[in-house]
């Protein structure tokens, strides 16, 4: 073994860690943390984690809101997650094989798995390892952004989001549309001293629809959602406005294909008011020996956290149960997730150690 270099000796779960890890779990899911309204919740993992040797630091995002950095030595290997949830709030509750909740699944188990897993690796010697939490990932991704303004040297990034504990290969990008439509209103009797904003808004999503999505061959089809409509005051009212907000989930186009984005804005230009609120790229990500891998659709924060090392996905959970009233996790994928979080970060660190910046 080389001079200075720490050994590191597996330590089998005992009973008191899959207390502690399942009990984390339903506190954290206890703390409501919708998106915009995560102080609590943050404030309770920088006490927690406090309170069990870590050096921790806010790391400011708007008024009241912050992200949890906490760290032992300097990180080369960051396990992140975010602390906010999707509307609406339900407490833990548990049976022999799952926890429920807002948050048990997407993303509070995984939090708590990576703290579990990230105490572990420090009682075995390895104290590079740092733990990110961020609020704000499942509206616009601010405490990421927030995050990346201050990396802190760290050469990989374990990002934790439900991939039923496989190593994601790759996730699809984000590309959304907010729609306003302007009309006339007028009494419905008389509908030519009118202009239906709704009616226009129609047109626009029949154009929408029609245009031909991109499909790649490692990511899959790139995929559109209507997910909000809304237009009019009466219905004996010519509406005098509509609106709409759409979301592609976004993949590699064909070399020399139209750009989405373009032929959106070309669509839209004169017919409409809009904005693209958010635009988060696709990511490949590397394959491991020794983990299953998969793809999943879905977006995370690593696109906005490019600062924090080259990024890994991984996370217990299955993605279908997320943002539903039957959230859960099954108890065995947290104690599983932790096994993988520990074995993912000694990989990297001796792949590290192998081949130094």
């Amino acid at each position: 073994m080389p001079r200075g270099q720490k050994e590191i000796m597996p330590t089998p779960p005992s009973t008191e860690f899959n207390t502690d890890l399942f009990t984390l779990t339903k506190d954290l899911v206890n703390i409501p943390s919708i998106t915009g309204d995560e102080g609590a919740c943050a404030t309770f993992m920088q006490g927690f984690l406090a309170k069990r040797g870590w050096k921790v630091e806010r790391l400011p995002v708007s008024d009241g809101r912050f992200n949890v950095f906490a760290s032992r030595g300097q990180p080369e290997i960051v396990l992140s997650t975010h602390l906010d949830t999707v509307p609406p709030f339900s407490r833990a509750h548990e049976d022999e094989e799952f926890i429920y909740g807002r948050g048990s699944c997407d993303a509070k188990g995984i939090a708590a798995s990576q703290v579990i897993a990230a105490e572990r690796l420090a009682g075995e010697g390895l104290e590079e390892v740092g733990l990110l939490f961020v609020v704000g990932e499942e509206t616009l991704s601010d405490g990421a952004q927030a995050a990346n303004a201050l990396p802190p040297g760290s050469k990989y990034l374990i990002n934790g989001e439900p991939t039923a504990n496989k190593l994601a290969l790759g996730t699809k990008g984000v590309l959304r549309f907010d729609l306003h439509v302007k009309g006339k209103m007028a009494h419905s009797a008389y509908p030519h001293l009118g202009d239906s904003a709704v009616e226009k808004l129609l047109d626009i999503l029949a154009d929408v629809r029609k245009l031909p999505l991109p499909v790649d061959e490692t990511l899959g089809p790139c995929t559109l959602n209507i997910g909000m409509i809304s237009g009019g005051c009466a219905v004996n009212v010519v509406p005098g406005e509509a609106r709409a907000r759409l979301l592609f989930r976004t993949v590699p186009q064909s070399p020399g294909a139209p750009d989405l984005k373009a032929r959106m804005l070309g669509l839209l230009e004169g017919r409409c008011d809009f904005e693209v609120v958010r635009e988060t790229p696709w990511i490949k990500m590397e394959k491991l020996d020794g983990f299953e891998a998969e793809v999943v659709a879905f977006s995370t924060d690593i696109p906005s956290l490019t600062r924090w090392g080259q990024p890994f996905l991984l996370g217990p959970g299955t993605i279908h149960v997320a943002h539903t009233d039957h959230e859960c996790i099954r108890k065995s994928d947290l104690l599983e997730a932790v096994e993988l979080y520990c074995r993912l970060a000694k990989l990297l660190n001796v792949k590290d150690k192998k081949h130094p910046a």
